[in-house]
């Protein structure tokens, strides 16, 4: 064979082996989509079929999802009934008692989903979506785990942890805060007729402070009754009034205070104890941040998608975002995102004591109000 006949025969096996290679390459390419990406992707074109999701949610959901998800999954309509979490449940079970089901997923406080929805037994598991590996990667979550409300640790998934230190504000402008290093120094006589608390007996923030102070293991029930008893305390339904003599300055403390950050970013003197602060640490609980996942949901692939969306790192900073407007007064449960727009008075410390509230201590209110009943009686507040 002569020279030049090699010399092509050489360079056309070359050529074939190139040609060979480069398809096997796109080939190979092809199936290195891992599994799951390729699930997900019918999922998200099931979804897109589907057209819309119906979603529930209290009012700091509506900008994430109308603006955020919208954009992010512009072929799923997002169809949201906004309103406080009473107000929801009560339209949820009368859609379904008259045979309605509407709603997909349900996003706000942890209230209605344990004690309406929870009870009613019409929640399908949550687990059941959860698909982004990120998503599941429990080592992104606090304590290396995914947080659930309820005792099967299946329906009402928690992903907000916001630490809260007694519910108690105070006006700066009366109180140092780096004198108060314990709960307990609430009762010197220092303050006494200077606390205003909103009516103990009616559910609100004061709840998850009275469990808190309840339940920890340096505080508990008599401290719950001293505070009643001892200190003079003021009993106020108005949250506007509470708000309106704490700063000015006719009390120095108020326990259960709502719309507080709204109060701080109008210029009021008034300020919150930061997580660490105190030497017993604070409450961690969900105010705002709960999911949950009803069975019959009209279109159960969009509901998948906007789950795992809410939950992903994507989902995560998008609520944290808009949170930041309005004072940023709620943590998420993802340790992997940036917690920059997360207030001082809401960011979990590292190092700090948290005590997580049970959902199921809600049960209890009834035997601490007994106490704090008792403590106004022997302090001449009876109610």
């Amino acid at each position: 064979m002569s020279q030049t006949i090699r010399c092509n025969l050489v360079f056309y096996l070359a050529l074939l082996w190139c040609w060979a290679g480069s398809a096997g390459n796109s080939v190979s390419a092809a199936d290195a989509k891992p599994a799951w990406q390729l699930e997900w992707d019918k999922t998200v074109k099931a979804a897109e079929d589907e057209g819309e999701v119906v979603l529930y949610v209290t009012g700091a959901f509506e900008p994430v999802f109308r603006e955020a998800f919208q954009k992010r999954y512009p072929r799923i309509k997002v169809t949201l009934a906004v309103g406080r979490g009473p107000d929801l449940s009560q339209r949820i079970m009368s859609e379904r008692r008259a045979e309605k089901f509407a709603v997909d997923l349900y996003i706000g406080g942890n209230i209605s989903p344990i004690t309406v929805f929870h009870k009613a037994k019409i929640l399908e598991p949550v687990k059941n979506l959860l698909a982004l590996p990120e998503v599941l990667d429990t080592s992104a979550w606090y304590e290396s785990k995914h947080h659930y409300d309820d005792g099967e640790n299946r329906y009402i998934f928690v992903f907000e942890g916001t630490p809260r230190s007694g519910e108690i504000t105070y006006n700066t402008k009366l109180v140092n805060p780096a004198e108060i290093k314990s709960y307990w120094d609430l009762l010197n006589p220092k303050w006494k007729g200077k606390i205003v608390s909103t009516d103990p007996f009616q559910s609100g923030p004061i709840s998850a402070a009275q469990m808190f102070y309840y339940k920890h293991p340096e505080l508990g029930p008599e401290f719950i009754r001293r505070l009643h008893s001892d200190t003079d305390i003021t009993i106020l339904r108005s949250n506007e009034q509470m708000l309106d003599w704490l700063s000015a300055g006719k009390y120095a403390f108020g326990i259960g205070a709502r719309s507080v950050d709204d109060a701080i970013l109008q210029g009021l003197p008034l300020n919150q104890f930061f997580p660490g602060s105190l030497k017993e640490g604070s409450s961690v609980t969900a105010y705002n941040g709960t999911l949950s996942y009803f069975n019959r949901a009209p279109h159960p692939n969009a509901a998948k998608v906007a789950a795992n969306w809410l939950l992903s790192r994507e989902g995560q900073t998008a609520w944290l975002d808009y949170n930041h407007k309005s004072g940023g007064l709620y943590d998420s449960l993802r340790e992997d995102i940036s917690k920059d727009k997360v207030s001082a008075v809401a960011r979990r410390v590292k190092g700090a004591k948290f005590l997580w509230l049970n959902p199921a201590w809600i049960e209890e209110l009834d035997a601490i109000r007994d106490i704090i009943k008792k403590g106004l009686a022997s302090g001449g507040k009876g109610k």
